[in-house]
């Protein structure tokens, strides 16, 4: 029977949801979100539609709406048991009605469920949300939309109704029944440079000549096969400034969005130091679930493992001598390198680089805790603060409950945390390293782990920032109340987003208001003023107001399971006075107006996500069949089952997925091609098919695959800059041996030769020759090496001492090499 709809999910269930449009309005580094969903039921019975979708967790959703037979509904925002006992009874009576709400144990996925759509009705529903933009080291203010939505991990044992949301359906990407528009608009005092995307624009159009305003659209091709990101460049970037906005005219004018609120945009202008020489204890944990085994990107030539143990290599080059380090890989269970951290020096740093070289994505799903807890329980090392690095591509359920473990602890630690890939949670990724005081990064598209991460290891060797404070010199009568939680840590080239109320009363409209912002660093004192025009402006969206009130809710709001009874109140309270939605708040939407009532029960449909290559997870479940994780080729075929033999076919099932075991009986073997382009691998089967890998109940016959050659496993290209970095010693030198010779593309006979400075031993020698082949060649990279060259050439000044200069310029010499002698200075 063919679907009066044609638009089929794998369970051959038809689907409501046509299109999301979403309109972006980017001022200055704050933007304004719709988004538009739009329904349409071609069955001939009425219809439950439950769509699952991610937000970025700083995302203040403070609207909801839906347009049926014509017809506005507001929805109203209520505590979430009271929108669910609303919108269960709306369904009983018959009524349309329509509930959007944050998952219970994650503050970045959202779900929207329509309930009793007519049958031949449509609905359009709107949300609406505001959100500060990211700011890059280069400057860039960074907009994502995301798209991706991977499968969340959920521990065995834990009861399937506390994650409910985050486990949606998936269809391949070429069946994906809904489309998706984006147009954007851009403006800002300051000029915009430039705007960038990873995705296919549209022609960026300019309407005036000082280049204040910018629109741009998707182009039509988009795939749903990444995030949405825009890239936007002002410039001017780092110039500080204060907003201050209108409260609203029917509040209480000491109320948080009666009064007038503002936002302080500081860049604290503190110097860059020389890291010290013993600094704390530093831990890695590293994601070694299936999925690292996908590759970076689409056009990637390196696997996130690959890349994760590269970055691990450059990690344990760039660590200072007198500090301890250790590292645990996690999956289903956790494996660590050492009992206990131990100090870093040329032995356990061998050690571990043995160990690093042997880590595989071998570890089945994404369960963070453990190792969380584990780590926290280990002794403090006196005088070393933990500096805690988390690596994850996975999605897990319980977010709340990490991110409350990691406030636990967040006064033994700083956390600094990556999400890997298309997908990674937001509020994972943010919430870590918000309540630990760290600072997070995403690395998608083409961005290098490598280069993110040695950033973060920079900053965490810098000194503390100690006695914050921000002092306010406002006109009498006027206050200002701090709605931002205190801030703890502040690093070098970082933004500061405060957001106050105003009470009191407002002076004349040429008046004007200074804020400092004080702290000290190295037993300095430093402040930075700002003087800014008590000029109130007017918005109705009521920006200001809906991101104070954001802040604030995210400093309590630890979901429905980590948050104490005192703060969901106030949770609560916050929420319904703001507009903006918690996890313990949801909106209801309810048309009364039906011409008749919906009689019976609705048909229930979920709203389909994407397939994606790299968003695949093992989950654990008990099965009485082998199961093992899609590699990278057959997880190609997933969205086409026409590539499998007929007899195969039949066989395919959506089903809940297991890690692997041993015994599988599946095997896969590259053999002859059958043309340039392919190879043939033979399976043994019948197999099983779903999103997260096959499943085998037998060995019966065998039969090919045919797969493109692109989908086969990735071969590292050789790199000799992380080849010579390999070779470098914990204290920072190198020694003239076969390996740094071949690096640097000369034998060894002539490396010894070229050495004519008098009693200057050979590891200096070989040192300089390093640190000058790093200025010849790998400039492009040069974020990922600074801190072991720093360390490198500490190490010459120590031993080379009046040898160094002739050395310099013998080595200049020997590889022919036009850097400035400067790169040696201290």
């Amino acid at each position: 029977m063919v679907c009066p709809c044609g638009l089929l999910t794998l369970r051959q269930e038809p689907v409501p949801l046509k299109s999301i449009s979403v309109t972006v309005s980017i001022h200055e580094f704050v933007a304004d979100v719709t988004a538009e969903l739009h329904y349409e039921n071609k069955e001939t019975v009425p219809v439950e539609a439950f769509f699952v979708f991610p937000l970025d967790e700083d995302s203040a959703v403070y609207s909801f709406e839906a347009v049926a037979d014509e017809k506005r509904i507001v929805a109203e925002l209520c505590d979430k048991t009271t929108a669910h006992d609303k919108y269960t009874t709306a369904l009983s009576q018959g009524h349309e009605a329509f509930l959007l709400e944050s998952d219970d144990l994650s503050g970045d996925v959202f779900s929207c469920s329509v309930g009793n759509l007519p049958p031949t009705s449509k609905v359009a529903l709107t949300l609406k949300y505001v959100q500060e933009l990211a700011l890059e080291p280069d400057g860039a203010l960074r907009y994502v939309l995301p798209t991706i939505l991977n499968p969340r991990y959920q521990l065995s044992g834990s009861p399937d109704s506390r994650c409910h949301s985050s486990q949606p359906p998936v269809v391949p990407l070429k069946t994906l029944p809904y489309t998706l528009s984006l147009a954007a608009s851009v403006s800002s005092q300051r000029a915009i440079d430039r705007i960038q995307s990873n995705c296919a624009l549209g022609p960026i159009k300019y309407p005036g000549d000082d280049r204040t305003f910018a629109e741009v659209s998707l182009a039509d091709e988009y795939k749903f096969d990444r995030d949405v990101e825009l890239l936007v460049y002002y410039q001017e970037v780092h110039t500080p400034s204060v907003t201050v906005e209108l409260g609203d005219p029917s509040g209480k004018p000491d109320s948080l969005m009666g009064a007038p609120a503002a936002m302080v945009s500081f860049y604290p202008n503190i110097p860059e130091t020389q890291a010290p020489t013993t600094c704390g204890e530093f831990v890695f944990l590293m994601d070694r679930s299936g999925s690292m085994d996908c590759p970076m990107n689409k056009k990637a030539t390196q696997s996130r493992i690959e890349a994760a143990k590269e970055t691990l290599i450059l990690l344990l080059k760039s660590l200072p001598l007198g500090c301890y380090f250790n590292i645990y890989g996690f999956g289903s269970t956790c494996e660590a390198f050492f009992t206990n951290s131990v100090e870093y020096t040329q032995n356990t740093m061998e050690e571990a680089l043995k160990r690093v070289k042997l880590l595989k994505a071998d570890l089945g799903g994404t369960e963070i805790l453990n190792p969380l807890q584990l780590i926290y329980g280990k002794p403090s090392i006196p005088g070393h603060t933990l500096q805690l690095f988390v690596f994850t591509d996975g999605e897990v359920a319980d977010t709340f409950g990490i991110i409350e473990e990691v406030r636990k602890n967040s006064l033994k630690h700083r956390c600094f945390s990556f999400g890997i890939g298309e997908g990674a949670s937001t509020s994972l990724i943010k919430g870590v390293a918000r309540v630990s005081g760290g600072t997070a990064e995403f690395i998608t598209g083409r961005d290098r782990m490598q280069s993110k991460v040695l950033r973060a290891l920079k900053r965490s060797l810098q000194p503390m920032v100690e006695g914050v404070s921000l002092n306010w010199d406002l006109p009498p009568g006027l206050s200002a109340k701090v709605l931002s939680p205190e801030q703890t840590s502040i690093f070098q080239g970082q933004r500061l987003i405060i957001y106050a109320q105003l009470l009191g009363t407002m002076p004349p409209i040429e008046a004007t208001g200074e804020v400092c912002f004080k702290y000290k660093y190295q037993g300095e004192n430093f402040e930075n003023k700002l003087t800014f025009p008590l000029q109130i402006q007017l918005d109705s969206n009521l920006t200001v107001h809906r991101l104070a009130a954001k802040s604030f809710i995210q400093t309590k709001d630890m979901g429905i399971l980590e948050t104490a009874a005192e703060d969901v109140k106030v949770i609560v309270q916050i929420s319904l006075e703001s507009g903006v939605i918690s996890s313990h708040t949801a909106f209801i939407a309810i048309n009364k107006d039906l011409k008749q009532p919906v009689k019976g029960s609705p048909a229930h449909r979920d709203i389909p996500r994407p397939m994606l290559l790299g968003s695949i997870q093992a989950l654990p479940q008990k099965s009485s069949h082998h199961r093992i994780p899609l590699t990278r080729a057959v997880l190609y075929h997933a969205g086409n089952t026409q590539a499998f033999p007929r007899k195969v076919r039949k066989s395919l099932a959506a089903c809940s997925p297991m890690q692997k075991k041993q015994g599988a009986k599946i095997k896969l073997k590259a053999s002859s091609s059958p043309s340039p382009s392919e190879v043939q691998i033979p399976v043994q089967g019948p197999l099983c098919l779903h999103q997260h890998g096959l499943s085998a109940r037998g060995a019966k016959e065998p039969f090919l695959l045919t797969l493109p050659i692109a989908c086969l496993p990735i071969v590292p290209r050789e790199d000799h800059l992380l080849q010579l970095i390999s070779l470098q010693r914990a204290n920072g030198s190198w020694e003239m041996d076969e390996g740094l010779a071949t690096v640097l593309g000369v034998s060894l006979p002539d490396m010894e030769t070229a050495l004519t400075v008098k009693d200057a031993d050979s590891s200096s020698w070989a040192t300089v020759l390093a640190v000058t082949w790093l200025h010849m060649n790998g400039q492009d990279r040069k974020c990922e090496w600074e801190l072991l060259e720093r360390k490198a050439v500490a190490w010459i000044h120590h031993h080379a001492g009046s040898f160094l200069q002739a050395l310099i310029e013998a080595a200049t010499t020997f590889l022919k090499a036009s850097v400035d002698p400067a790169i040696f200075a201290l």
